[in-house]
């Protein structure tokens, strides 16, 4: 259950980030308004909280975290920007999600 709750709190963490980056986006590239920029201000601070809501290092939580937001990205890449992902994308993903794996729930040595 444990493992559950880590991987939807990064997939917050991921669509929060990507949020806060995507509404400049926006603004910078297709013209839209700079009021985008309050909510993703405030989407960016969201993000940078939920990060901290991990029980365990933060390296350890950015590393592993590193592996969900690429699996959440390419996720928008087809939702919203209307690409459909290669195999090789979905590869990717799969690399990315075992490498958070071991990050995350690998054994450990005794803290020193």
């Amino acid at each position: 259950m444990e493992a559950l709750k880590t991987l939807a709190l990064f997939v917050a963490t991921a669509v929060a980030e990507i949020v806060g980056c995507y509404l400049p986006y926006l603004w910078l590239k297709e013209g839209r308004s700079a009021w985008l920029l309050v909510p993703a201000a405030l989407s960016l601070a969201l993000f940078a909280w939920m990060l901290s809501l991990h029980p365990t290092a933060a390296g350890r939580v950015y590393a592993a975290y590193g592996g969900v937001y690429i699996g959440v990205a390419i996720l928008w890449l087809w939702a919203v920007d209307k690409v459909t992902p290669s195999a090789s994308d979905w590869i990717g993903v799969a690399v990315c999600f075992i490498g958070m794996a071991i990050i995350m729930f690998g054994p450990r040595e005794a803290a020193r």
